[in-house]
């Protein structure tokens, strides 16, 4: 009977220590693992945050040269209103403007530089939204990320082990790192446009 006894309380002993082992392990694993979390979070926000100002600040600019090189797409409508007038004025009274050629302008649209010049614009501010695109989506992932959830320290660990693994299997801080390069791809394509 004692030899039964004493198995029995030396198998609740191991479970007991094993359950101490497992806590010590999940509780040093939560303090190690969140000074990682901190760092590469604080590196990666930060790094979102200058390409979603960047990028907003140079979607407006080159919003607005687009806009002002539009006109350059179509004929001119100054042109065609008094070419329009005139026409009218001498169908009502035909003394006026003789001599003057009364033609309609020809307009055989937009020249090759315009439509490339317009064409590395619009790349340009595609390939600027596109980094603000990325760095939205990275920063919803970085809030994902974060959130836990509640349960056990184990569970919990093990949640953000699986996060970190899929983050690092999507190569998300290479993406992350790339969105700088586009807004430098976005600039040097506006900088050749102008």
């Amino acid at each position: 009977m004692t030899g039964g006894t004493s198995s029995k309380c030396d198998s609740k002993l191991d479970r007991d220590n094993d359950e101490d082992i497992r806590g010590q392990f999940w509780t040093i694993y939560e303090r190690e693992a969140g000074h990682h979390v901190e760092e590469f979070l604080e590196k990666h926000k930060s790094d979102m945050d200058i390409v979603l100002i960047f990028s907003g600040l140079f979607s407006a600019v080159s919003t607005t040269f687009i806009v002002s090189l539009q006109s350059r797409l179509s004929p001119d409508e100054t042109e065609t209103t008094n070419a329009l007038l005139k026409l009218l004025i001498h169908t009502l009274n035909s003394t006026a403007f003789d001599g003057q050629d009364l033609d309609l302008p020809q307009w055989n649209g937009p020249g090759t530089t315009e439509i490339w010049i317009q064409c590395l614009m619009y790349a340009s501010l595609s390939t600027s939204l596109v980094a603000a695109l990325g760095a939205v989506l990275g920063k919803q992932w970085l809030g994902h990320f974060v959130r836990s959830g509640r349960g056990p320290i184990d569970a919990r660990g093990r949640l953000r082990q699986q996060k970190m693994d899929g983050l690092q299997t999507w190569y998300f801080s290479a993406v992350l790192e790339a969105l700088p390069l586009l807004i430098q791809i976005s600039l040097l394509l506006f900088g050749i446009a102008l």
